[in-house]
């Protein structure tokens, strides 16, 4: 979830009278105008093709040398702009075979959003039980955080997430009704893969950067029930809006995080 000039003069064009100021009279300095570097402009126009689809994930993108004859700029331009991309996880380079537009069907990717790690040996997939999948009117501050209307139409999901057995994860997910048409208890039951790669194979929803809030919290007796602990366990809990491009937040989602067996790692850069 930067801002841009508002003033009406940012094309650097005075207003009326602005070059007439009597003598001795202060007169308002003229914003000049602001201009991103060239390669910061390929980047922007890199990203739109992302956006749009021209490039589906897990797909190759041209070479450096035709995108720089594409946008008519140099390679090294080019490359400055995809290094950028590369770090902000847009796009991954694989040496000896060009550059691909990032995917969360490949396993750093679903790790980058999956935070949770056991305390011995390493991490592994979760089993999933949908407890609940429906369509629901927007709360006022479900609505706020995905920039939506208050009684616009939203998925639900509630589900349960165990590991070597042993329940773990309590989530709740909210995801705008419009984008998610058509996702069902059975369609995500039946789905293999990291959901945020459901999203993306068959929403056309790509989740590429998120916010996240942690809180310790006491599990109350329907959480208690859910995660087999006894009620006033404590838990951790993480509320998480995930946005796409354009930064449109996609997915409100909070989790309930056992913690007996697990921590919460985050790799800061």
């Amino acid at each position: 979830m930067n801002p841009a000039s508002s003033n009406p003069n940012s094309n650097g064009i005075p207003s009326a009278g602005a070059g007439n100021a009597a003598p001795g009279t202060a007169q308002a300095p003229v914003p000049s105008p602001t201009f991103s570097p060239l390669y910061q402009q390929i980047k922007a126009l890199i990203t739109q093709s992302l956006q749009s689809g021209e490039w589906k994930p897990g797909e190759l993108i041209p070479s450096e040398v035709e995108l720089a004859g594409r946008y008519k700029v140099s390679q090294g331009t080019v490359r400055k702009a995809i290094d950028e991309l590369a770090a902000e996880n847009l796009v991954v380079r694989r040496q000896g075979k060009g550059t691909f537009v990032a995917s969360h069907h490949e396993a750093r990717a679903h790790f980058r959003f999956l935070k949770l790690m056991p305390d011995e040996g390493m991490p592994h997939q979760a089993d999933h039980q949908y407890i609940e999948v429906k369509r629901v009117r927007a709360a006022a501050e479900v609505a706020r955080l995905l920039d939506l209307k208050s009684g616009d139409a939203v998925v639900y999901v509630k589900r349960l997430l165990s590991f070597g057995g042993a329940p773990t994860i309590l989530e709740e997910l909210w995801l705008p009704g419009q984008l998610f048409k058509g996702l069902t208890m059975e369609r995500l039951a039946e789905y293999k893969g990291p959901m945020y790669g459901l999203f993306e194979s068959e929403f056309g929803t790509r989740m590429i950067r998120a916010s996240e809030k942690i809180r310790a919290v006491a599990a109350d007796e329907a959480n208690a029930e859910l995660l087999k602990v006894t009620p006033g366990t404590p838990l951790l809990c993480v509320d998480r809006v995930s946005f796409t491009y354009g930064d449109k937040a996609v997915e409100l989602r909070r989790g309930l995080y056992l913690t007996a067996q697990h921590h919460y790692q985050n790799e800061l850069s």
